[in-house]
C-alpha cells in the first residue's frame, strides 16, 4: 500500500509560507480547501493513504494562536475530514479508483514546542505525563473516523510506551513510526529496544520508521518485521540534509522508487514519504510498488 510524501512539500509547492509554529496545521483554519487539493494531489499520483494536516495540531499549540478549546476540537476533526473530501473528489474528477485511507497524524510532543526537540526527544518528562498530553488529542481524533491512527516521527522509546498507552481502547487501529539515525532511535535508544512493546499492542497494526535517512530504511524494516511479528510502515525523507544554519536543504535525493522495492521484499507493506518528497517522487515509487505486485501501474 503506498502513503503519500510530505504534505509540507506540497503545500509549500502551492505557494504557502509554512514557517508557523503551528506549520501545516495553520491551514486547517486559514486555508482548509488547501489542504484538501495537496491530499487530492498526492491521491491522483497513485497513494492510497494520505496522512492528515494534524501533525502539529494540539491543544497547547492553537492556544498559544488564541484558539480556544473547543475550536480546536473543531480544527483536528476537520483534518480528517478534509482528507476524506480530498479522497472523494480523487475519485469524481482525476480518475481514482480503488479504496483510499485516510491516517490521523499525531506528531510528538516536540512538534507542539516547535523548537527541533522532536528530534531529539527526551523532553524531560515521564511516560505517565506524555501519555496525558497525546491522549486528548487522540480522543478527538479517533472520533473523527479515520481509517488509522499514524503515530509518527516518535523520537524515542519512552514517547512510544506514552503514544501505545495513549492509543489504548479508542476503536481506531494506529501504527508507531519512529524517526532514527541507524539502529538507534533519535534520542539513541536500540531501535529493537523501542519497538518491542508494539508486539504485544492489539491496537498496533504497524510499526516502522518515517522522517529519516532512506538508506536507514531497509534494516528497520527487517528488524521492525523481526521484533513484532507486524506489517510495516516506512515513509523517510527525500534523502537531503537539514541545514540549520542555512535554513535550507543540502545534498542529493536518493532514488525513492527502487528503494521501496527493496523495503517491500525485506518486508514492508506500507511504504512512501515524507519531507521534500512530493507527488512526482510518490507517482514513482506508487509505479515501482505496483509493478513488483503485479498491479497495474
Amino acid at each position: 500500500m503506498v502513503v503519500d510524501g510530505g504534505l509540507s512539500e506540497q503545500l509549500a509547492a502551492r505557494g504557502h509560507d509554512l514557517s508557523d509554529a503551528l506549520w501545516s496545521a495553520r491551514l486547517l483554519a486559514d486555508a482548509p480547501g488547501e489542504v484538501v487539493a495537496a491530499h487530492r494531489a498526492y491521491y491522483a499520483a497513485g497513494a492510497e493513504v494520505a496522512i492528515t494536516a494534524s501533525y502539529q495540531a494540539t491543544f497547547e499549540g492553537f492556544a498559544r494562536r488564541g484558539t480556544g478549546r473547543a475550536a480546536t476540537v473543531r480544527l483536528l476533526t476537520a483534518s480528517v475530514e478534509l482528507a476524506r473530501r480530498a479522497a472523494a473528489e480523487a475519485r469524481a474528477y482525476d480518475g481514482v479508483s480503488g479504496p483510499l485511507w485516510v491516517a490521523a497524524s499525531a506528531g510528538p510532543y516536540g512538534a507542539m514546542l516547535a523548537d527541533g526537540s522532536e528530534y531529539r526527544g527526551r523532553y524531560g518528562l515521564s511516560v505517565a505525563e506524555l501519555e496525558r498530553f497525546h491522549r486528548p488529542r487522540l480522543e478527538v481524533l479517533a472520533a473523527a473516523g479515520p481509517d488509522v491512527l499514524a503515530l509518527e516521527t516518535v523520537p524515542d522509546a519512552d514517547e512510544g510506551r506514552a503514544l501505545l498507552r495513549a492509543a489504548r481502547g479508542l476503536g481506531v487501529p494506529a501504527w508507531l513510526s519512529y524517526s532514527v539515525v541507524g539502529d538507534r532511535t533519535r534520542a539513541g535508544d536500540r531501535l529493537a529496544d523501542a519497538f518491542a512493546p508494539a508486539a504485544d499492542a492489539p491496537e498496533v497494526l504497524a510499526v516502522g520508521v518515517n522522517c529519516c535517512d532512506p538508506r536507514d530504511v531497509e534494516p528497520a524494516v527487517r528488524l521492525a518485521a523481526r521484533v513484532t511479528g507486524k506489517p510495516v510502515v516506512a515513509y523517510p525523507n527525500s534523502g537531503e540534509r537539514w541545514d540549520p544554519a542555512a535554513r535550507d536543504w543540502r545534498g542529493p535525493a536518493q532514488p525513492l522508487a527502487g528503494l521501496a522495492e527493496r523495503w517491500v521484499a525485506a518486508g514492508a507493506r506500507l511504504v512512501g514519504g515524507c519531507c521534500r518528497v512530493g507527488t512526482e517522487s510518490v507517482r514513482e515509487l506508487a509505479s515501482a510498488v505496483r509493478r513488483q505486485h503485479g498491479r497495474r501501474p
